[in-house]
């Protein structure tokens, strides 16, 4: 208490008032002390950026620029025109990637070292986070703070506790977050969440799906430039304070990254939110799942067969089964060391839907031939699925941006599919099923038992 306060307990009405505020103050604490998770953006005041009218030009951003934001760069530029954008800063740990992407752009574009200082130009409307994972809240927490509207790369967080952060952030700041998981622009999902809050299939029961690999020498185990050395890369800025098994600067962790448990969380990182995204988008009413159970292994040891690298900490193979409170069972499965998939299909009680390649297949259940009538469609209101191009997406966000309405990928759909994947992640990791109370954000398992949220340093591999 502040020393030139009244006291609070002096009269009832204070006293009240003091017990109200304490709970309030404690509540807030709680919350945040429930996942011991680093809070972002707390010292700024939140700048509301500019209004961005439908034929303002969008400037923009870029933090991280390796491979998934050079993808990003690329394409931004290539589409620069259409859709009246313009390329301006560039933000990397590694002076190579920073000055490349800078090179790549051209013009006046601007090179840091540090994301924060690129924050601080005012002039800039948005940013694209393409780091390792482990930066993407405190990344795009800042940006929004910042004024700036955010395309995030999924996994959306590294930690469930950063997924409430992000999302009481975009929140209160009323800024567009895009998550990078464009399936959720591919269009036949969005016909298929009309199909079914259409009733055409009746109560959705069951979703299925995979994400497959076969990578005989490990997954991941992309090539060590020369570059990469730590006077180019500044490793204590990569890992971060969040980082707690921490070692000196090591070129496998900076470029593999993936393969190892304190930066992603493998396979249900990287290539369940391909799937979970676009399941949950086409329910039509994605939900908070409500309990989550996950199983994998990694017993081919595929990284022996590469030398110099080090075995990995993450699954080779894993599987999800996630229940919804309207009752549906989703299960995704994932895999680096078989590549054959599963059918992708969403089941209803009345008809099944099948999502084959760019065409949605409706096919009545045997029960109700008479009631539900077969169907194939391959486009959306005229307009016709093209897939999963990347530009596609881009091309929603900013759409997004100058409507002021949630993209494909938003938040309040990333939110949940977040919460899918960081209950597996637990679920696989500490042998229990996890079950989830939207209202509290509390995990339990099967007993009742509380779980805190793993986060970084909660296990030896955080």
């Amino acid at each position: 208490m502040n020393e030139k306060q009244v006291s609070p307990l002096s009269g009832s009405t204070n006293r009240r008032k003091f017990i109200k505020s304490s709970a309030t103050a404690a509540a807030a604490v709680s919350a945040v002390n429930m996942f011991k998770t680093p809070v972002y953006g707390q010292n700024q005041a939140p700048s509301s950026g500019r209004v961005i009218g439908a034929n303002d030009r969008i400037t923009i951003g870029f933090v991280g620029v390796g491979g998934q934001g050079m993808a990003h760069v690329r394409s931004m530029k290539e589409h620069a025109a259409e859709n009246n954008v313009a390329l301006v800063a560039t933000a990397d740990v590694s002076k190579h990637r920073a000055a490349d992407a800078q090179k790549y752009i051209g013009g006046d574009c601007e090179a840091f070292g540090d994301y924060r200082k690129l924050l601080e130009r005012k002039d800039i409307d948005v940013v694209c986070c393409a780091t390792v994972d482990h930066w993407h809240t405190p990344v795009s927490v800042d940006a929004m703070h910042a004024g700036k509207h955010v395309y995030v790369e999924k996994p959306m967080t590294r930690y469930l506790g950063e997924a409430f952060q992000i999302y009481d952030t975009c929140k209160s700041t009323g800024k567009i977050l895009q998550v990078g998981s464009q399936g959720c622009s591919d269009l036949k999902w969005h016909k298929a969440a009309s199909l079914i809050k259409g009733g055409r299939i009746g109560p959705v029961v069951m979703s299925q799906g995979s994400y497959m690999r076969n990578a005989p020498k490990g997954e991941w185990n992309y090539g060590i430039q020369e570059w990469a050395t730590a006077d180019d890369i500044n490793w204590e800025m990569w890992l971060g304070k969040q980082i707690k098994t921490r070692k000196s600067f090591d070129a496998d962790h900076y470029f593999r990254w993936r393969k190892y448990y304190p930066y992603c969380a493998g396979l249900l990182g990287d290539l369940f939110p391909h799937k979970l995204h676009p399941y949950m988008l086409a329910t039509g009413n994605p939900q908070f799942p409500t309990r989550v159970a996950s199983v994998g292994s990694r017993k081919v040891e595929t990284d022996k067969k590469t030398p110099g690298t080090y075995m990995r900490d993450v699954e080779e193979i894993i599987q999800l089964i996630a229940e919804f409170p309207d009752g549906m069972v989703m299960h995704i499965t994932s895999s680096t060391v078989n590549e054959t998939g599963t059918q992708e299909m969403i089941r209803g009680h009345k008809a099944t839907l099948t999502m084959q390649g760019n065409k949605v297949v409706l096919t009545p259940e045997r029960a109700f031939t008479d009631d539900v009538e077969a169907a194939t469609f391959s486009d959306l209101d005229g307009a016709p699925f093209v897939g999963e191009p990347i530009h596609v997406h881009e091309k929603n966000w900013f759409d997004s941006i100058r409507a002021n309405k949630q993209p494909n990928c938003g938040i309040d759909l990333a939110v949940k599919v977040q919460t899918v994947i960081s209950l597996a992640e637990m679920s696989d990791r500490l042998n229990v099923m996890c079950l989830f109370n939207e209202k509290t954000r509390k995990i339990t398992d099967g007993s009742g038992k509380e779980l805190k949220p793993i986060t970084y340093g909660t296990l030896d591999l955080s």
